[in-house]
């Protein structure tokens, strides 16, 4: 979603993250800026984010938020195998939601970054182990994405979603290498980045957070020799059959006597 934000007297400008760019980056906190509007159209928000800025008397931007995001679009190495991206895995994120709409060809077949696929290309790239400022993820799976952005990662009768979380893990060496204090300490980030989605009322943030605290949660339920699974299982049968009442937004279990 890209979202024009106006610091009064300043400037008016557009982002898709506004806790980096006009917090981390430009100082001011949330309560010192607005959000004029929002969109997923960078035609619509690059033309309108020009229409505020006139209207409000600031100075305007010599190139469209659209045209800046395509010329700084990613010089990204492709090989057989793989596509290699020049930043480390840290970074990869933020920069591939930057540059969604940019296409490029590998030996599977042409793949387009969308607003559905990109976390899902972070989430399957890899650190080179010739050099940590660059990533890669293999071409195939690529092409796996392309094929299923539209399918849910769960459906009903299908492969566990769990299993794919474990297999997933596993692949990656989490479970070999990894501990439960890693993932712990993996889960408290995961659950600031919840707390800032609720506190922006940003729900596709509120959906990745939750959904990036069940894999930690999966991984480190398998690391403790369980399966998450059983974990919930245990957790609603200890809650099915409590009462108890509502009080100031929370369930209070009532005391046995």
């Amino acid at each position: 979603m890209y979202k024009i934000y106006h610091i009064p007297g300043k400037k008016i400008g557009v982002t898709r993250n506004l806790n980096k760019r006009v917090t981390e980056q430009q100082g001011y906190a949330p309560d010192e800026y607005e959000v004029l509007e929002q969109s997923d159209d960078i035609d619509y928000i690059s033309d309108r984010e020009i229409e505020l800025q006139k209207s409000y008397g600031y100075k305007v931007d010599r190139q469209s938020y659209k045209n800046l995001i395509k010329s700084n679009e990613m010089k990204i190495n492709i090989t057989d195998q793989t596509t290699t991206f020049p930043m480390p895995l840290k970074k990869l994120k933020d920069r591939l939601e930057d540059a969604i709409g940019f296409k490029w060809k590998t030996t599977f077949g042409e793949f387009e970054l969308t607003k559905e696929n990109y976390k899902e290309v972070y989430k399957n790239a890899v650190t080179s182990m010739f050099n940590n400022n660059r990533c890669f993820v293999y071409n195939k799976k690529l092409m796996e994405l392309n094929v299923d952005k539209q399918k849910s990662f769960y459906e009903p009768n299908e492969v566990n979603v769990f299993d794919l979380i474990r297999d997933w893990a596993q692949v990656r060496g989490i479970y070999n290498s990894g501990d439960s204090k890693t993932q712990f300490a993996k889960l408290v980030e995961e659950v600031g980045e919840l707390a800032q989605g609720i506190l922006k009322n940003d729900k596709a943030e509120i959906k990745d957070a939750i959904g990036d605290i069940i894999v930690v949660v999966t991984n480190l339920a398998h690391l403790e020799q369980m399966k998450v699974e059983d974990c919930i299982t245990s957790a609603y049968d200890e809650i099915k059959d409590r009462k108890g009442s509502m009080k100031n937004g929370t369930f209070i279990k009532k005391s046995l006597k």
